[in-house]
């Protein structure tokens, strides 16, 4: 097996597994499940499907991401970043159509890290990452709202717009003990940190919350009463129906699932390696999470990737190794089967405060506003994608957005590719200043042009209407090509045009200081042949005395 393709937990094996790192990550492993407990609960509930699901994720996925992962200390389970495209799988599809999007995510995740991706996806412009990760944060506080104040609503619409109007017209329904048990519960968690960082906000709100109101009998919502208790069992193993057009209809979603998982997991790599000083495997950790991923939904969970948050929060507390994910996977496993049907007394305004901070925590709402510096076409990349994560679809504004993106770049990328008369200024050419031309003139009949930037389809017609603009029908038409450090099919295509064009006029052209790879690109599509190879100069000297030959041939005739 390829190094790079080797599991992180294997090297660490190999290196030598200390005492002292099992008690650092241990603390970590118990610590970071800790925070992932009522976190796996209520991202599952905000996701549309049953709490316990949120566990089997953290654990089944958890393990197995822990176990074949590329990187030392990250954290895997359910994450905010889901639960638009989840929810809205879960309410069009049901639960069999998420299981299907989720296992083609996981193949793709698999067939990506096998085909060394990783690198790629360091390639997805910031505005996109930035747009649609502050697009899902107002989905998932807008999504509390009704379970923060106790609106008496059969059923929250999926719509973001439709969301409001129905919180609009039942807000008259809106109850105080439910306002209240949130309010209690956002205070707790947000002021806890300022007494220990030891123990997480979000588990001292539900245990102090959950024990007030069962002492008090509140008449407010709690899991039990919306959804009949947490089991305490483990999940049977579920394959769905498969369907060829169900598949077809699910492609898109887990293409966005998959994108999602190895942009949220790649980036909480980055973040551990940040704080370790270690370097992960980035395509053996998109493998890990494309198994992940399948084992999570065979077992009945929800998809999976790295989380930003509960890494740093197991780094910090001394896990360094693999082995403190899967003390925390044994930990969920060991709440879940002992003491998950408590977890049905934690009241639903609760779960809705920790979720608030989610969002919050994920808005990235300073990296917003320092982006609105930017340029303009940057700033239209991330308004296009953050408007069309929150009023259509998460999947249409990750694809508008790299898309947008793609074509600004193209179109600055191309605005760089032009050509220049050089003719009457080559003698002030630093190169040609540092020779002896004493014995070479420019005669007429010979015009000199110099390309500036790379000639691929972007720029191609740019590099048209610079052509034409200057170009005087000379007798010897030289091409100066030392700046132009890429060249493409469509290059190679326009270059062929002007050659034929060329030899139509009775014009000839010659090539100078073309680059190796350019030479390459040329000679493989035939072109090096069809202009001849004894008119490739190696710099612009050689260039001009190829160009002076020829004049003297077409003289001699």
């Amino acid at each position: 097996m390829h190094r790079k393709l080797e599991p992180k937990l294997i090297s660490v094996l190999r290196e030598g597994y200390t005492r002292k790192q099992f008690r650092g990550d241990l603390l970590g492993g118990l610590t970071v499940g800790i925070v992932a407990l009522p976190l796996s609960i209520a991202l599952a509930i905000a996701s549309g499907v049953k709490p316990e699901q949120g566990l089997y994720t953290a654990i089944f996925a958890g393990f197995v991401i822990a176990v074949l992962g590329g990187s030392r200390a990250q954290i895997s389970g359910p994450t905010g970043a889901f639960i638009v495209i989840v929810y809205g799988i879960v309410q069009k599809y049901g639960y069999d159509g998420l299981v299907i999007a989720t296992l083609i995510a996981g193949f793709l995740l698999i067939i990506m890290g096998l085909a060394r991706m990783g690198a790629f996806l360091k390639f997805v412009p910031y505005p996109v990452v930035v747009g649609f990760t502050s697009g899902i944060a107002l989905i998932i506080a807008s999504s509390q709202v009704s379970d923060f104040l106790g609106l008496k609503m059969e059923k929250v619409p999926a719509d973001f717009v439709e969301k409001w109007i129905e919180y609009v017209r039942h807000a008259a329904t809106m109850d105080p003990y439910t306002i209240g048990v949130g309010l209690v519960s956002l205070l707790i968690i947000v002021l806890w940190p300022r007494v220990t960082h030891r123990v997480p906000g979000p588990l001292i709100a539900i245990l102090a919350v959950t024990f007030v109101v069962q002492y008090f009998h509140l008449p407010v919502d709690t899991i039990a009463t919306r959804f009949g208790g947490v089991p305490n069992s483990l999940p049977v193993p579920h394959f769905p129906d498969v369907t060829w057009p169900l598949v077809r209809q699910m492609f898109s979603p887990g293409l966005t699932i998959a994108i999602l998982a190895a942009l949220e997991s790649l980036l909480a790599a980055v973040v551990a390696d940040g704080m370790m000083g270690t370097r992960h495997r980035s395509n053996m950790e998109l493998i890990a999470q494309g198994f992940g991923n399948i084992t999570s939904v065979i077992f009945g969970g929800v998809p999976a990737t790295g989380a930003i948050a509960r890494t740093a929060t197991n780094i910090k507390s001394g896990g360094t190794t693999p082995i403190a994910s899967i003390i925390h996977c044994v930990f969920l496993l060991l709440v879940l089967l002992f003491i998950g049907k408590w977890a049905a007394m934690i009241p639903m305004a609760t779960l809705a405060a920790i979720l608030l901070v989610v969002a919050y925590n994920m808005s990235e709402w300073r990296e917003f506003r320092h982006l609105l510096s930017s340029p303009r076409g940057d700033i239209a990349v991330l308004f296009a994608t953050f408007l069309l994560t929150v009023f259509i679809e998460l999947t249409v504004a990750i694809q508008v957005g790299i898309l947008l993106a793609a074509f600004l770049f193209l179109q600055k990328m191309s605005q760089e590719t032009h050509v220049d008369v050089i003719t009457d200024n080559l003698k002030d050419d630093e190169e040609y200043q540092t020779r002896d031309m004493s014995g070479i003139e420019i005669p007429e009949g010979i015009e000199v042009f110099e390309i500036y930037g790379s000639l691929f389809f972007g720029a191609v017609r740019q590099f048209k209407e610079s052509i034409r603009v200057v170009a005087t029908k000379p007798k010897v038409l030289i091409l100066r090509m030392r700046q132009v450090p890429t060249i493409d099919a469509s290059g190679v295509h326009v270059l062929e045009e002007l050659a034929s064009e060329a030899i139509q006029n009775g014009q000839i052209i010659v090539f100078s200081a073309v680059s190796r790879s350019v030479y390459r690109v040329m000679r493989s599509s035939g072109f090096v042949e069809m202009v001849g190879r004894k008119n490739f100069a190696g710099d612009i000297f050689a260039a001009l005395r190829i160009a002076s030959e020829h004049l003297e041939t077409v003289k001699d005739r």
